[in-house]
């Protein structure tokens, strides 16, 4: 029997284990030695000196960016309002029919025919019967009826999108639709219980 003892192996020993002292790889030596010099470059660049941006300019930075291409989209969406006109591309009607059954069905059916918004497939419409009329309300909204501005969370296209697809209810007969709303009500034989 050989009493000899393993060079590499430590003299200390937890449930039988013992522990070699292998040296690491020198790649790994040599890549822990690179990105301890660059976190000491980082911090003296970007927190001693103040030279770079941190994330916060960096994210505020970006953001003027993209509020700037926002706002040049939405002044051109503005300008080509009254000259614009509804998309024939099946593609472009088929996805403003997605937007239109995720944002508008709720309160104008699936079908357009009108819930607790008014009914989109007939020729009574309250705020214009124009497709630039539809343009306008979806993209400033009704708020004193409860219609949220659109303009905030769709982009020009899906706004252009929706109109489409709503121009292409105009005339359909879906069941159950509303009652034309700007048409007064015939008024009743019985007398209001108020007067």
């Amino acid at each position: 029997m050989n009493d000899s003892k393993d060079p590499l192996l430590l003299d200390h020993e937890v449930d039988g284990i013992k522990e070699l002292d292998n040296n690491l790889p020198r790649w790994w030596v040599w890549l822990f030695y690179i990105t301890t010099a660059y976190a000491v470059v980082y911090m003296v660049y970007y927190h001693a000196m103040g030279a770079g941006d941190l994330m916060v300019a960096e994210y505020d930075k970006e953001m003027a960016v993209g509020e700037s291409i926002k706002s040049a989209a939405i002044a051109r969406f503005e300008s080509s309002i009254d000259s614009a006109s509804p998309s024939t591309d099946p593609v472009v009607i088929a996805r403003g029919q997605q937007i239109f059954a995720t944002t508008c069905a709720p309160c104008h059916g699936v079908q357009g025919q009108g819930i607790v918004g008014s009914n989109l497939t007939d020729d009574y419409w309250i705020h214009g019967s124009t497709f630039q009329d539809s343009l306008r309300t979806i993209y400033n909204g009704v708020p004193e009826k409860g219609m949220i501005s659109w303009k905030d969370s769709l982009k020009p296209d899906q706004i252009l999108a929706s109109a489409s697809y709503i121009y292409t209810l105009r005339g359909t007969n879906p069941p159950n639709p509303k009652p034309p709303e700007n048409q007064q009500q015939p008024a009743s034989d019985e007398p209001s219980p108020f007067e």
